[in-house]
């Protein structure tokens, strides 16, 4: 169970601050509810039940944690998956895990495939593309915190360790 002020992942709106758990009552049925803040989104709020299986909330990494994930991005990339279809069905399945080493992977893996076919001025698939940047948004922001540094400091990190 998380309490009020803990920083949290909240599933596709990342960075969220926990700002009450009350209880509500929603269609006669009364349930406890965290109320979450993005921090991207300053006019969203969020209530989502504390017993619901299908919410994905995650603490923030731990430092050690962070700092392990981001020297993952010097390792080669997951291995490609030829078929755009099947890639996207199976990197979406992962993703939805909220396991961060693994959507580090994917993340590695698109970002090292988008500077391959930048070189050879070509693009990334569409599909590859609306994979990385929401990942990609979300895993950096979540180091920059974790590690107390900025977004941008992240980017140039990685950017850095890939081309290795």
């Amino acid at each position: 169970m998380f309490n009020v002020g803990d920083m949290v992942i909240y599933s596709i709106h990342g960075l969220s601050r926990i700002d009450d758990i009350c209880e509500k009552t929603i269609s006669n049925v009364t349930k406890t509810y965290y109320v979450l803040h993005p921090l991207d989104q300053t006019n969203l709020i969020i209530s989502a039940p504390i017993d619901s299986d299908k919410v994905v909330m995650q603490k923030l990494l731990d430092p050690d944690e962070a700092k392990e994930i981001l020297l993952s991005f010097q390792q080669p990339e997951a291995g490609w998956i030829e078929n755009p279809k099947h890639r996207y069905r199976q990197y979406q399945d992962i993703i939805r895990t909220g396991h961060r080493r693994e959507i580090a992977k994917i993340t590695r893996t698109l970002m090292r495939k988008d500077m391959e076919l930048h070189l050879e001025h070509k693009k990334l698939h569409e599909q590859d593309r609306k994979i990385l940047d929401p990942i990609q948004n979300l895993l950096f922001k979540e180091l920059a915190m974790s590690l107390d540094t900025t977004f941008d400091k992240i980017v140039e990190q990685v950017n850095s360790l890939i081309k290795q």
